[in-house]
């Protein structure tokens, strides 16, 4: 017999799969594509933040290092973005190896202000590369109408599949990990990095591997967020919300949970969408507030994430079986 769990799997996948088919509406499209983004992002962050506990607000750095990678590699060479999505990955990880060598000697806030700095020092950086990266007037990407191997589509339908996609690669990844000797490594040196250590774990190295993962995958990220808008300059590559918005949907829906990154951003990301084009025009700031008090409510009624709801049902149907 096929277990319930299998089903509901194919199911969700078949139905995600087909929406495109059936749902026209462009915004529509758009606030699914929004959604499994920054769904894939808090995927990737949630290794770090979630699993290792360690509160990282720069992954907007490697967000940015893989939009420039393949926008670069396209203008100036015109290397397909395929090929660059891959490039902007590797460019991230390599990065990321001095980072966390300066970045993990601190723990805490501090390790959180230090990925902060990092994030904002790139971001300058790029605004003075005038020559080279276009500075801060930043550059729009060519529009070749429907060309897949350019990674441009027709219609939202093929970004919407693509990001489903990375989506699908994010979880199998973590997946992968949570259920392998990384895994308990992480949540080892997340619950307590000392004591972790005094049994044996090489918690430097865990963390410096679970790093590359996370940028990698945010990067990958980053490359597929200038394709979709056409566009890339600093301030929308580096920018201080997506490393917000990554860390809010995974404390939301569960950090340290496969699927709690996936619900938080199912929640908030259709939830600020429809306020800002409701509440937005006229109304300054007042979608912001509603926002805000979303997730000061959810936090507080659920400071263990909304997934534990679901578990917790879940539980109780088992023991009532």
């Amino acid at each position: 017999m096929v277990p319930i769990k299998t089903i509901a799997i194919v199911l969700a996948a078949t139905i995600l799969i087909a929406l495109p088919l059936v749902v026209k509406n462009a915004f529509a499209l758009d606030i699914c594509i929004r959604v499994l983004l920054f769904a894939f992002i808090g995927v990737a962050w949630n290794l770090m933040g979630g699993y290792a506990k360690q509160l990282s607000l720069g992954h907007a750095a490697f967000f940015g290092l893989g939009a420039y990678t393949s926008t670069l590699l396209l203008i100036r060479l015109g290397i397909s973005p395929w090929i660059g999505i891959v490039a902007g990955g590797v460019v991230a990880m390599l990065v990321s190896l001095p980072i966390g060598w300066l970045c993990f000697r601190l723990r805490g806030p501090y390790f959180a202000i230090a990925t902060i700095a990092v994030a904002q020092v790139l971001m300058l950086l790029f605004l003075k590369l005038r020559d080279f990266a276009w500075g801060a007037e930043g550059t729009t990407l060519p529009n070749l109408g429907n060309a897949p191997l350019m990674m441009q589509f027709g219609g939202k339908a093929g970004y919407y599949w693509l990001a489903l996609v990375l989506l699908a690669l994010a979880l199998a990844i973590t997946y992968r990990i949570e259920r392998s000797w990384m895994g308990y490594y992480l949540v080892a040196v997340g619950e307590d990095e000392d004591a972790a250590e005094a049994i044996g774990v090489n918690a430097p190295r865990i963390k410096r591997d679970v790093y590359l993962i996370s940028a990698f995958l945010t990067a990958l990220a980053g490359t597929f967020y200038v394709q979709y808008i056409y566009f890339i300059d600093p301030n929308t590559a580096f920018s201080f919300n997506v490393s917000v918005e990554a860390a809010l949907v995974s404390i939301v829906g569960g950090i340290g949970t496969l699927w709690g990154p996936v619900l938080g951003t199912i929640l908030l990301e259709p939830t600020s969408a429809l306020l800002q084009s409701t509440l937005g025009s006229g109304r300054g700031g007042v979608q912001l507030t509603v926002y805000a008090l979303i997730l000061m409510a959810v936090i507080l009624w659920r400071p263990t994430g909304l997934l534990g709801i679901f578990t917790d049902t879940y539980q109780r149907i088992a023991r009532r079986g």
